[in-house]
């Protein structure tokens, strides 16, 4: 850590005061919590007068507030509360408002590989906030929850700011939610003046200016086997990375092993070659969903897609006998960034 700054002398004039204060260099600072069942740690340049607790409060509360109203795990979440409602327009807060109707925009332009309104398969098959010994549900009960979830059914009223709620219709957004949550955690960061950090949760990351030494933030793209190996590392400025893969959460082993990600459209796990998909990009909430988006698309229709949209996407992919690694131009160019 560096050194602490230091002050202009004793009997100094006043301006001279000023100006030493203005100058004083940023002090490296590395700070972690929980929250959403992960862990979320922060990496920053805090410029004077803003003290560590002051930053990490800031963290906390930003992260608080989106598990006080998208955590299905939170009995009085406002998610909880709209999945528990009878029928009628449910208001929601302003954020859990904007990462709705950006899940809802996302799930009607990906055909419905994307859908917020998974969370009863999400359940069924034991990977919600109710678990229960891993074992595939049966043919019927998948058929039960496919009929509580379609993301038409959840139109949204801009102006009252509500949501629909048909009846029985349970909102999942945790493949969204974590990655909000490193945006407004960059916001409160940025709220207290800070310009230089790098914010993380369960993985999920966003970086802003550089290192306390100059250089670039860097992050690790996992080898996607829960080795902890890294398969490459990247420099990243004013960008969000978000990674969605099975190697970490799954059930059941062999052949019979299935991975967490739901695909809405068979209300199966998905099962294809791809083992990761990580995503670059300004928004950590859109990075975070793209990431599913391609992993339930799979290795030819997620590219497609990934290329049609012009996304920075990495996929890496489970060959015969070894990884095969596919990446999107705009992936690319940022990766070899200097």
């Amino acid at each position: 850590m560096a050194n602490a700054p230091s002050y202009a002398p004793r009997g100094a004039a006043a301006p001279a005061v000023r100006i030493a204060y203005g100058v004083m260099p940023a002090r490296p600072a590395a700070l972690a919590g929980a929250t959403m069942g992960t862990t979320w740690s922060a990496r920053m340049a805090l410029p004077a007068g803003v003290a560590d607790a002051a930053a990490r409060q800031a963290i906390q509360a930003a992260l608080d507030e989106v598990v006080a109203q998208m955590s299905t795990w939170e009995a009085d979440a406002d998610i909880s509360r709209y999945n528990r409602a009878a029928p009628g327009w449910q208001t929601l807060p302003a954020e859990f408002f904007h990462v709705l109707r950006h899940a809802l925009m996302l799930a009607e332009d990906s055909g419905g590989a994307y859908d917020p309104t998974v969370g009863p398969l999400v359940n069924a098959w034991g990977f919600g906030p109710h678990q229960r010994a891993f074992e595939p549900p049966s043919p019927a009960a998948i058929q039960a929850a496919r009929e509580r979830c379609g993301w038409q059914r959840v139109p949204l009223d801009d102006d009252r700011r509500a949501a629909w709620q048909p009846g029985g219709v349970y909102l999942d957004l945790s493949s969204i939610a974590k990655g909000f949550g490193v945006d407004r955690a960059a916001m409160a960061l940025d709220a207290l003046g800070i310009t230089d950090y790098l914010v993380e949760v369960g993985g999920e990351l966003r970086a802003r200016g550089k290192r306390p030494d100059g250089q670039p933030w860097r992050v690790a793209i996992e080898v996607p086997d829960a080795s902890d190996d890294h398969a490459l590392a990247l420099p990243l400025e004013n960008c969000s990375i978000a990674t969605s893969g099975d190697y970490r959460r799954h059930a059941g082993d062999g052949d019979a092993r299935y991975a967490h990600t739901i695909d809405p459209r068979t209300g199966r796990p998905v099962r294809n070659p791809v083992a990761s998909v990580t995503v670059l990009h300004p928004v950590c909430m859109q990075a975070d969903a793209l990431a599913t988006v391609l992993t339930v698309l799979g290795d030819t229709d997620g590219l497609a897609y990934a290329r049609r949209h012009g996304l920075a996407a990495l996929f890496i992919l489970r060959g015969h006998d070894a990884w095969r690694v596919v990446a999107t131009p705009q992936f690319e160019a940022l990766a070899l960034a200097p």
